[in-house]
């Protein structure tokens, strides 16, 4: 997991779809249904470095070489600190498979959900394209 907070951290959006597999499913904090594929995930990740400011991991938990980690962090989006947590599975290829993301409190979540909102035409023409 080393390698995936390495590229968020540098906002490295190319390394970080390198960590991708195919069949990646992005759960949202603020979506209902989950994003599956590796193009609208790796959008969704890029619309996210654009509306997190000041984003910085403060804790990872998951054994190295284990499946299953979980990267807490902070940022402010909107005016509002943020709280949260990626939730990241690793497929045997060592690749993400499965990323959620939660957020606290709910007027950030909400702060997010604008943000992103504000995004999603950009996100889906990236992930087209």
């Amino acid at each position: 997991m080393h390698a995936f907070r390495q590229a968020v951290e540098a906002r490295d959006s190319t390394a970080i779809e390198a960590l991708l597999a195919d069949d990646v499913v992005f759960t949202s904090p603020v979506a209902f249904q989950p994003y599956p594929g590796k193009p609208i995930t790796a959008a969704i990740l890029r619309g996210a470095m654009r509306v997190f400011e000041n984003f910085r991991y403060v804790r990872e938990i998951g054994a190295d070489g284990a499946a299953d980690h979980a990267l807490v962090f902070q940022a402010t989006v909107g005016g509002k600190d943020v709280t949260g947590c990626d939730f990241v599975h690793v497929n045997e290829a060592g690749l993400i498979d499965d990323i959620m993301v939660m957020v606290r409190p709910l007027s950030a979540a909400h702060a997010l959900a604008d943000a992103m909102n504000a995004q999603f035409d950009q996100i889906k023409r990236e992930a087209v394209s």
